[in-house]
């Protein structure tokens, strides 16, 4: 089992590096905002930096949970690492649980924080995991706090994977209790619907992850595992703007982060306006440092900010604060899924 996961842990990141976005879409066309003719600023006054879990970024990204627990993954996280320390940007490590069965490769996780000794690291671990193996993965990044990932989609589509999620949510809410940093749930990339997003709120979790669709897709990755193609797996799931206002419209004082086909800032910019806290990369920034170099990851994520400043300026946003009351209209199939499930959305596009 352990050539089993660490063989995996090289291949999600081979077809991840192949596979296109999607089939489905992220949704973030559907939200538009009302730009601001005259929005009486300067660009040298927009401020897009912000404080989560105690820690300050220069901006609301999260370089999200994308490998580890391979000797050939040591390299990529040590870069990963070092972009996020020089943009000043949290990061998350790939599910450790590798490095939970094998000690041997616990530095390509822990190399993050050696990198990044004062930055915003997060472990990660499936949901399902115990107390004590929480304990221990955050210990082994010295963490901020903890990703525990929800992924039944592709489990179900890995040939080695699990079959059975009973007790789930129970042992969500003993480690939410009792483990010492804060716990972040998330999808990976098939979607948070409002009732789970209930059910973990009143767990206690006080922040959330939605993982939507429209980015890299685990059951896709999942296939080609196998030597399949066109599962319908790779159809399942709910857009991230989708599950964003899904989740929004039930997590109460609860704080959403915004992951799944993010490309650019302007889908930044759209999820930030809907409400979440932050906004999750993974793959772009990935096969950056693949295909070219660290220093190119750090460009584009410096650009991706500066491009998000001009956005907010673009609303007559001077902060975030400001650019969450800035109004945005919802749209398209967003606006009918949300029509169909109840929820309300008008009021985003009364805002001033």
């Amino acid at each position: 089992m352990l050539i089993i996961r660490q063989t995996r842990k090289l291949e999600h990141v081979k077809y991840s590096l192949q596979l296109p976005d999607g089939p489905a879409r992220a949704g973030f066309d559907d939200l538009i905002p009302v730009p601001r003719a005259a929005p009486e600023l300067s660009l040298g006054e927009i401020d897009p930096s912000c404080s989560f879990m105690n820690k300050r970024l220069a901006a609301p990204l999260l370089i999200n949970a994308m490998t580890g627990g391979h000797p050939e993954m040591l390299d990529i996280n040590r870069s990963l690492a070092r972009v996020a320390r020089q943009a000043a940007l949290a990061m998350a490590v790939g599910s450790q649980r590798a490095a939970l069965d094998d000690p041997g490769v616990r530095e390509t996780f822990a190399v993050v924080r050696e990198e990044n000794p004062g930055g915003l690291v997060l472990a990660n671990l499936n949901a399902g995991c115990t107390l004590a193996e929480a304990r221990e993965a955050v210990a082994m990044v010295k963490a901020d706090g903890l990703q525990l990932h929800l992924n039944v989609a592709q489990e179900l589509a890995m040939e080695e994977g699990e079959a059975d999620f009973r007790g789930v949510l129970a042992r969500v809410g003993q480690v939410v209790r009792e483990l010492e940093v804060p716990v972040v749930v998330k999808e990976v990339g098939f979607g948070l619907d409002r009732e789970t997003v209930a059910a973990l709120v009143e767990l206690g979790v006080r922040c959330l992850d939605v993982g939507g669709s429209g980015g890299t897709n685990f059951a896709a990755i999942e296939g080609r595992r196998r030597g399949r193609i066109g599962s319908y797996l790779e159809e399942w799931g709910m857009p991230t703007a989708v599950s964003l206002l899904e989740a929004l419209s039930v997590a109460g004082g609860a704080k959403l982060i915004a992951s799944g086909g993010v490309r650019n800032a302007f889908d930044a910019a759209r999820a930030l306006m809907a409400g979440a806290v932050l906004v999750g990369i993974a793959r772009p920034l990935l096969q950056i440092i693949v295909h070219e170099s660290e220093a190119a990851a750090l460009g584009y994520i410096r650009e991706l900010i500066d491009d998000l400043r001009s956005l907010m300026l673009l609303v007559g946003a001077w902060n975030l604060e400001t650019l969450r009351r800035r109004p945005l209209v919802i749209t398209g199939f967003t606006a009918r899924w949300l029509e169909t499930r109840g929820i309300d959305y008008h009021h985003y596009a009364r805002r001033r």
